[in-house]
C-alpha cells in the first residue's frame, strides 16, 4: 500500500491498523534542538483518545505514545523520530459477522476490489484510529512552529448537525466535551446527541481550524499552492468530504467588490481569502474548515451485499462515534501544523536570503 507519507522536508509516515498490535510512525526532517518529550505529545493525544465522554466511542485506549528515536537529552537530534502507540482494547469479535459483508458507507467494498483482501476488524488501515499517530507527529510540528515562529494553531467544532456556533469564544472550547465555541448551545448539543444515540444513528459535523501568526510567503505557486496542500492534508482525514479555505463556498454568492480583501497602510481590512493569495500565505490568519460525514457504523438496519454478491440486511455492532467531528479537533490541528511546518522549511530552504521590507502589511488590521 502506497500513500502512507505526507510532506517533503517535514515528512510524516504512519503504519498500523485499528485492531493490530500497535500504531506507529516516523517523522523525518524535524530540525535539531527542539525540546520535546512524550508528555508534550500526550496532551493532544488525550484530547483525541476515545472513551472520554458519553458522546464518543466507549473503546478504552490510553493512547500512550512512546518516542523510540530522534531524541537525545530531551532535544531533537535532527534524525528520524520514531513513534509508537500500542493498541490495548480491541474487540475484534464484534466484527466477525461482517467478515463477508460490505458495510454501506465504509471502505470495505473499495478495499476488497483494490487489494483482493481487507481487514474487517474495525476497518483496518481505513479506521480513524490511524490518526492517533498523526496527532503525535502534529504535536511536534505545533511545538516547533510556536516556539520558533510564534505560530499558534487551534480548532473547534463549529457545527454539529443543524446546530451552528453563532459566537466564537475560544476560551470555552477546551472546557466542554464538544470542543464547541458557543456556550449557549451546549444544552442543545447534549439533547441532540442523547436522542441520536437512542436512535442508534449518527450525524455529520463541521470543524474550523485557524493558524495565527503565520509568516508571509509560505506556499509554492501552481501545483504546491499552500491552500491546495492544506486541502490535501485535511481531506486525508477519515470521513472528511469537503474542505473550505476562508469563505469557501460562500464565495459563490459574493461579488468581487465584497470578496476582495482591501489593503490599507494599517493592513488588510478583511480575510475572505483565509490567509492565502495565489497559493502563498499573506501573514493573516490561515482559516480552514472541514465537513465530516456521519459515521456509517450505526445500529440502524441497512441494505448491502456480501462477497458472494447476495443481498443482505445488516447493522454494525461494536463501539463507534455517533459524531466523528468531536474527536477530529486535534487531528485537524495536527494536519494543518504538519503542512505549515513542511512549507516553512521549504520556504527557508529556497528563499531565506530574500529580505523584502514587509511595511505595514502584517496580518489583518484591527
Amino acid at each position: 500500500m502506497a500513500g502512507n507519507s505526507i510532506g517533503q522536508l517535514f515528512k510524516v509516515s504512519t503504519f498500523g491498523e485499528s485492531h493490530g498490535i500497535a500504531l506507529g510512525g516516523v517523522v523525518d526532517g524535524c530540525p535539531p534542538g527542539l525540546e520535546i518529550s512524550e508528555a508534550d505529545l500526550q496532551i493532544d493525544l488525550d484530547r483525541r483518545k476515545p472513551g472520554q465522554s458519553r458522546y464518543t466511542t466507549q473503546r478504552r485506549e490510553e493512547d500512550a505514545v512512546k518516542i523510540l528515536s530522534g531524541i537525545f537529552e530531551g532535544k531533537t537530534t535532527g534524525t528520524s523520530i520514531g513513534l509508537l502507540i500500542e493498541n490495548g482494547d480491541q474487540r475484534s469479535k464484534d466484527y466477525s459477522k461482517i467478515a463477508d459483508v460490505y458495510r454501506p458507507g465504509h471502505g470495505d467494498y473499495t478495499y476488497w476490489h483494490k487489494y483482493g483482501i481487507r481487514d474487517y476488524r474495525g476497518g483496518g488501515r481505513s479506521s480513524a484510529r490511524e490518526t492517533a499517530i498523526r496527532v503525535a507527529a502534529g504535536a511536534i510540528a505545533k511545538k516547533y512552529l510556536k516556539q520558533f515562529h510564534g505560530v499558534e494553531i487551534n480548532a473547534c467544532l463549529s457545527q454539529l448537525g443543524p446546530i451552528k456556533a453563532e459566537q466564537f469564544d475560544w476560551s470555552v472550547v477546551e472546557e466542554n466535551p464538544f470542543f464547541f465555541p458557543d456556550s449557549t448551545k451546549l444544552d442543545a448539543l447534549d439533547e441532540y446527541m442523547r436522542v441520536l444515540k437512542k436512535e442508534g444513528d449518527s450525524i455529520g459535523a463541521k470543524v474550523t481550524v485557524i493558524a495565527k501568526n503565520v509568516p508571509v510567503g509560505l506556499g509554492e505557486p501552481v501545483f504546491d499552492r499552500l491552500d491546495a496542500e492544506i486541502a490535501h492534508s485535511l481531506m486525508s482525514i477519515n470521513a472528511v468530504k469537503g474542505v473550505e479555505i476562508g469563505d469557501g463556498f460562500e464565495v459563490i454568492e459574493q461579488k468581487g467588490s465584497e470578496h476582495r480583501d482591501t489593503i490599507t497602510p494599517e493592513g488588510f481590512t478583511s480575510n475572505h481569502a483565509g490567509g492565502v493569495l495565489a497559493g502563498i500565505s499573506t501573514g493573516q490568519d490561515i482559516v480552514a474548515s472541514i465537513a465530516l460525514k456521519p459515521t456509517s457504523s450505526i445500529t440502524v438496519p441497512g441494505k448491502s451485499i456480501n462477497t458472494q454478491n447476495e443481498a443482505v440486511e445488516m447493522i454494525t455492532k461494536g463501539r463507534h462515534d455517533p459524531c466523528v467531528g468531536i474527536r477530529a479537533i486535534p487531528i485537524a490541528e495536527a494536519m494543518l501544523a504538519i503542512t505549515l511546518m513542511d512549507h516553512l522549511l521549504r520556504h527557508q530552504g529556497q528563499n531565506k536570503h530574500v529580505n523584502v521590507q514587509p511595511g505595514p502589511i502584517l496580518g489583518q488590521a484591527e
